[in-house]
């Protein structure tokens, strides 16, 4: 546990901030000021808090404030009571006495990321099997302080996480929790119902609204009734609801009132030219249009153009696709640092298989590159795009660096790094309802902050290099969790 900073003696003072690269701290006061007892943490998240100091000053940094605006450079950003306090020129922001000062020179300050396609489970075969505990302290590391679950397959585990972290006993990111899967007849694994009927989706969503899920998701062998009669059901709850479809199509979704559809256009089944009503197109069929479609075709505007005046956000999961392509390679040794042998050895299986497929290879490219394509379409047609990293797949998307990959994927896409980041921050905060404490870095907001070291506006790269990440103005140095969690995803 911590020290309170104003009761700290200089030298520790010091020390802390130089851990970082900081610069020296200013001295503390000679009186400690009180402050609220925190919480007492659980013991996976014991002994990983950095600075939980009343008053933090971040001084000299470039900040990318989550709007689409400019970066600004030499910027001070005060943190007080897990808020932000003050932000601006470091020449015209005083400093208040007694405040830790850590130099930032050199680091860029970013709103902490909020992810909406995240999972607390891991793949396995055909199942999914969760591990909350050390995937939520990952999620933070990578710079996620707020996620939706996106799906559940533990319902209760993952609303009783959620509620831990709420009250200060667990570290973690904020989560939205989707309920479990709306799946109907037809789902590939046994993690999930195979719903019969409208009937019985309604009673599932009125079920889980009463457990405290706060939002759902349709999955792909649900018929036109069936979501419906979700999405019904969930904004009666004033709830919403989002889909990653197959034998509904996107426009069918749209004109029946969803919120939301999960990895951009990959799973749109709108330019199959053989789809039958109420089912999923045979084998890849689907994909391979996707793969086929221009950007400008008249298929792909009217689509993007009925989904922004019907004003249905979009998912963008590009780490899941890369993950497939053998062009954009693999997940890199540190992304598996945090999993358990057993997990590390299936990835590299499953990715040695998939990687000797020449054809499917290239098809798994095809669809990475038109999903970039439609994304940016999309959003520069004024469409809501929000992203997730959606650690799914052949199990090479792994929490704690998978938003990094998202960013960097956003970039290949044709997005700046200002309006990369609006898309994982203040996008995401306004699809959630979250927009007033969270998304962005201002003055009143939560201190919830991303530090980058390096320029990231002229080094995009440097999205690999977080050594610090703050929620609610409590900073967590990465590399202690990185190297808590190491062999342990797969175990809790």
């Amino acid at each position: 546990m911590t020290m309170n900073a104003l009761s700290m003696p200089i030298s520790g003072l010091a020390a802390l901030a130089l851990a970082l690269g900081a610069g020296p701290a200013m001295a503390a006061p000679t009186v400690a000021l009180p402050s609220p007892a925190a919480p007492v943490l659980e013991p996976v998240s014991a002994g990983l808090v950095t600075y939980d100091q009343p008053v933090i000053a971040l001084t000299h940094a470039a900040v990318i404030d989550g709007t689409g605006a400019p970066a600004r450079v030499d910027q001070t950003l005060v943190v007080a009571a897990g808020r932000i306090a003050a932000l601006g020129d470091a020449a015209q922001i005083a400093v208040p006495a007694g405040a830790l000062v850590l130099d930032m020179t050199g680091k860029t300050l970013l709103p902490g990321f909020v992810m909406v396609h995240e999972h607390l489970f891991y793949p396995s075969t055909r199942e999914y099997l969760g591990f909350p505990l050390s995937m939520s302290l990952l999620y933070l590391a990578g710079g996620e302080t707020t996620i939706r679950t996106a799906g559940s397959v533990n319902g209760y585990a993952d609303i009783n996480l959620a509620r831990e972290i709420a009250a200060g006993t667990r570290l973690g990111p904020d989560i939205d929790v989707t309920a479990p899967y709306l799946e109907g007849r037809g789902a590939f694994t046994l993690t999930m119902p195979q719903l019969a009927n409208p009937a019985e989706v309604t009673r599932m969503v009125d079920y889980w609204a009463g457990q405290g899920a706060t939002s759902f998701k349709a999955y792909m062998h649900l018929t036109r009734a069936q979501l419906a009669a979700a999405i019904a059901a969930a904004h009666r709850h004033g709830m919403k609801i989002t889909g990653h479809l197959c034998a509904v199509t996107y426009a069918e979704a749209a004109d029946l009132g969803i919120d939301n559809l999960e990895h951009g256009f990959a799973a749109a089944t709108d330019f199959d030219p053989d789809k039958k009503p109420d089912a999923c197109p045979a084998d890849q069929a689907a994909e391979t249009a996707l793969g086929d479609l221009a950007v400008d075709a008249p298929a792909a505007r009217a689509l993007i153009a009925r989904l922004v005046a019907r004003h249905v956000a979009l998912t963008s999961t590009l780490p899941v696709f890369e993950a497939f392509d053998p062009q954009h390679g693999d997940a890199g040794e540190s992304a598996l640092a945090p999993l358990t042998a057993d997990y590390r050895a299936y990835y590299l299986r499953r990715r040695t298989r998939l990687y000797a497929q020449p054809a499917a290879g290239l098809h798994e490219h095809r669809l990475l590159l038109a999903t970039m394509r439609l994304e940016k379409a999309f959003a520069d047609a004024g469409g809501l795009l929000l992203a997730g990293s959606d650690p799914t797949g052949i199990g090479g998307v792994v929490p704690g660096f998978s938003a990094k990959r998202q960013f960097a994927l956003l970039l290949e896409a044709g997005f700046t790094v200002t309006a990369a980041v609006h898309i994982m921050t203040q996008n995401g905060a306004r699809f959630l309802g979250r927009e007033a404490e969270v998304g962005t870095l201002a003055a009143g907001k939560r201190a919830d902050i991303v530090v980058i070291a390096g320029d990231l506006t002229a080094q995009p790269q440097a999205i690999a290099n977080m050594p610090l990440v703050f929620k609610r103005g409590v900073g967590v140095a990465t590399a202690a969790v990185f190297e808590r969690l190491k062999g342990v995803l797969g175990l809790w």
